[in-house]
C-alpha cells in the first residue's frame, strides 16, 4: 500500500471542478498522505509538454495520480503517458453523452463558469443582501429574501447565510430570536408576513453550550439550563407559526445550506 501520493489535477480551465471532483474521491483514502498541485489553463500542445515535463521532474517513478478535466483531444495523448495514472474525469463520460445524445460536445474547457452578466449581478445583490440583512437588521427589506433563518444566539444563522448567498446566490436573511421573543413567544411582523420564506434553526443544546463558552465563558448566557430553555421556547415559536425546524447539529455547514435549500425548493445560481 501507498503511504503517500502526488496527486496533480489539470484543467483547460480553472482546476476547480478536477480539484473538487479529485478530492471527493481521494478523502475515501484517509491512511494515505497525498502531496497536490493544480496546473490550470492548458491550452496548447507546449501547454500540456510543459505540465507533463514539470509532473515527471517532480514525480518521476512514483506514478503521480493526475485528474483532468481538459477536453481537447489532441492534448489528452500529451498528458496521458505511462508515467502517470491518468484520470480523465469529463471525456470518458463527453464520448459516451455524444454517443447517447446523438450530439457532438463543443468540447471548450470552463463553458459552466461563463456567467452572463444578469446571473453575476444577482449574486453579487445576493451577497450584498446577506451582509446587510444579518443579524436582524433592515426587517423592513424583509419582502425581498429568498429565505429567512431564525434562531436562537449562536445556532448558526449567519454562516449558513453567508453560505447560501456566497454559494448559491441566494438573498439570504437571519433574525436572532432574543428575550423578547422567546418570553412572549411571538415573531416581528416583517417575519410573521413573509413566514412562508421562514426556517428555524434549532441544535443540541451541548452542542450550543460549547459554541456560547467560546465567547462568553462560565456566563449565565453560556449555561446549560439557559440553552435547554431557549432552544424549547424556540422550538414552540416554529411549531406555533408552523415553520420548518431543522437541526443543525453535526452537520457541517454546506450540508446545512443545501438542505434549506431543498426543503424550501430554493434553486442555486451556477457556481462563479
Amino acid at each position: 500500500m501507498w503511504h503517500s501520493k502526488d496527486v496533480y489535477y489539470l484543467s483547460g480551465s480553472t482546476g476547480i471542478l478536477a480539484e473538487d471532483l479529485g478530492k471527493s474521491l481521494l478523502c475515501q483514502f484517509p491512511e494515505i498522505s497525498f502531496n497536490t498541485e493544480k496546473i490550470p489553463f492548458i491550452h496548447t500542445a507546449e501547454d500540456a509538454k510543459k505540465a507533463i515535463e514539470h509532473i515527471l521532474s517532480q514525480s518521476s517513478g512514483r506514478y503521480p495520480l493526475v485528474f483532468s478535466t481538459v477536453m481537447n483531444k489532441e492534448l489528452i495523448p500529451i498528458l496521458d503517458v505511462c508515467e502517470v495514472e491518468y484520470f480523465n474525469v469529463c471525456d470518458d463520460y463527453l464520448v459516451r453523452l455524444e454517443s447517447v445524445l446523438e450530439s457532438k460536445p463543443i468540447r471548450i474547457s470552463g463553458t459552466a463558469r461563463h456567467l452572463d452578466d444578469t446571473s453575476m449581478g444577482d449574486r453579487v445583490n445576493a451577497i450584498q443582501y446577506c451582509i446587510s440583512h444579518d443579524d436582524g437588521s433592515l426587517l423592513k427589506d424583509y419582502d425581498e429574501a429568498g429565505i429567512i433563518l431564525l434562531g436562537v444566539s449562536r445556532s448558526g444563522k449567519t454562516p449558513i447565510s453567508v453560505y447560501l448567498a456566497t454559494q448559491m446566490g441566494i438573498k439570504a436573511a437571519n433574525y436572532p430570536l432574543v428575550a423578547e421573543d422567546l418570553n412572549s413567544y411571538r415573531l416581528p411582523s416583517a417575519i410573521v408576513r413573509n413566514k412562508a420564506k421562514a426556517i428555524g434553526l434549532s441544535t443540541d443544546p451541548k452542542t450550543l453550550q460549547f459554541a456560547r463558552e467560546k465567547r462568553y465563558k462560565n456566563s449565565t448566557y453560556a449555561q446549560l439550563k439557559t440553552c435547554k430553555e431557549e432552544l424549547n421556547q424556540a422550538n414552540q415559536i416554529f411549531l406555533q407559526y408552523n415553520i420548518p425546524i431543522i437541526v443543525s447539529d453535526g452537520r457541517s455547514i454546506e450540508e446545512t445550506a443545501t438542505q434549506v435549500a431543498q426543503l424550501m425548493n430554493l434553486k442555486r445560481l451556477p457556481r462563479l
